[in-house]
């Protein structure tokens, strides 16, 4: 049986969960210095050596910490197990909060904040239970890495894709990795699901330029990069991409399906979607590649005709469909617009039948018996693309046990992001229990 984890530790993931919260890693996505994670890191590297865990900082930029302990396990020939994070968060305007998004208040059994959701409550999981197996002498089964990243919100450039480039030696050895968005519950007709991410889409953030004939804004003008760049945006916007199912989301609806006492219909999958909750906000986006614009510029006076205008789009691929996305993308754009390179990486998959995901499964309905778990595919991404360039099995497991009421997955990103202090004990209980057993 999972046990649950003592009083102290379990006031500890709630200490360390608010402590990370209250250091602004905010990271705006604009280069080396969007972001400062190296009092965070220094904060992890102080609770690590407090239990004598040595760890290692590296700095892709100033101020772009990077952490990385290892904590040698009984058979070392086993692959090691990777326990991953990220310190940095995405911006928070205090002016749309009901709380300071930095402040980390405790309300009503919940810990607000930015970072609540994603992910710093991950990485104090992480911590607490890594700092409670070593303090009872016990070894993990295999070698256990803990990594915290810089940059995740940004493409991991000075994070983890950094580091797999620079100091690929710190997970040698490694065969499996865990991180964020799995393992959180939804529930499906009165019975808790528990979502364990096996796979994750491809993404791409791309740039659109339009050329033009710039001009006063009285005259007639056929050459407007406007709206060369909104017929585009037209164009890939109302472009049907096309409806499929992977393995993992064909999986995951036909058991919630089974659960509502229905049959899935891949014909119409609305129905069985609705049957998740909130967590359709995630699913729905997996059945399709899905192109959104986020950023416009254009001009800069009400009377000029701009020679130019841009835009950002974030592109997310299913599997099999990232190139000739990319092409096809080209292709409505138009002759007018072009189409500029950014980040971009493949989509990820890891078995869904591995003895790793058997034993999740297995330490949730300990936990919580009676629940159901599913293997589910993110629309969005993880620091596990950059370590599966190693041969790394990347999860996405960050145990929680939530109440039906709560828009979790609204939470990423969102306002009032907020996480239970009931959920962060039962994932130290699980995260505890897997690194003892696996």
């Amino acid at each position: 049986m999972v046990e649950s984890a003592r009083p102290s530790a379990q006031d500890e993931v709630v200490e360390i969960t608010r402590s990370l919260i209250r250091i602004d890693t905010s990271n705006d996505g604009s280069g080396a210095a969007s972001a400062n994670e190296a009092p965070a890191a220094a904060y992890v590297a102080q609770l690590l050596a407090e239990v004598g865990v040595e760890s290692r900082i590296y700095e892709s930029a100033p101020g772009r910490a990077n952490l990385v302990a290892r904590i040698p396990g009984r058979d070392r020939t086993l692959p090691a197990l990777i326990l991953h994070g990220h310190l940095d968060v995405v911006p928070a305007a205090a002016e749309d909060w009901s709380v300071d998004p930095f402040a980390a208040e405790l309300i009503d059994g919940m810990i607000w904040g930015r970072g609540a959701v994603d992910m710093k409550n991950m990485d104090a999981m992480i911590l607490t239970a890594v700092r409670e197996l070593v303090r009872s002498g016990e070894q993990p089964p295999r070698d256990l890495i803990v990594a915290m990243f810089a940059d995740e919100e940004a493409g991991g450039l000075f994070g983890a894709q950094w580091m797999v480039d620079n100091h690929p030696e710190e997970f040698e050895g490694a065969g499996w990795a865990i991180s964020e968005v799995g393992g959180f519950s939804t529930t499906v007709a009165g019975t808790r699901a528990y979502l364990v991410q096996t796979a994750e889409k491809g993404m791409a953030w791309l740039g659109l330029t339009a050329q033009g004939t710039a001009g006063h804004g009285s005259q007639t003008n056929s050459d407007n990069a406007v709206l060369h760049l909104a017929q585009a945006l037209a164009r890939i916007g109302e472009h049907d991409w096309g409806r499929s199912y992977h393995p993992s989301t064909l999986e995951l609806l036909e058991g919630v399906a089974r659960l509502n006492g229905t049959t899935f219909d891949p014909e119409d999958p609305a129905p069985t979607l609705a049957a998740l909750g909130d967590a359709a906000k995630f699913v729905t986006g997996t059945l399709a590649t899905t192109v959104n614009p986020t950023v416009l510029r254009a001009g800069y006076k009400d009377n000029v005709i701009p020679s130019t205008a841009s835009a950002r789009i974030d592109v997310r691929t299913l599997p099999g469909q990232h190139y000739e996305t990319i092409v096809k993308l080209q292709e409505l754009a138009g002759e007018k617009v072009s189409l500029e390179r950014g980040i971009e990486f493949e989509s990820m998959h890891a078995p869904a039948d591995a003895p790793l995901v058997a034993l999740m499964g297995e330490l949730l309905r300990e936990a919580d018996p009676g629940a159901e778990v599913f293997p589910y595919m993110l629309p969005a991404g993880t620091d596990n693309k950059a370590l599966a360039r190693l041969g790394v099995s990347g999860y996405g497991f960050a145990p929680l046990r939530l109440p039906e009421e709560l828009d979790f997955t609204g939470m990423f990103h969102g306002v009032d992001e907020r996480v239970p202090v009931s959920a962060l004990h039962f994932g130290l209980d699980v995260l505890g229990a897997l690194i003892r057993r696996f």
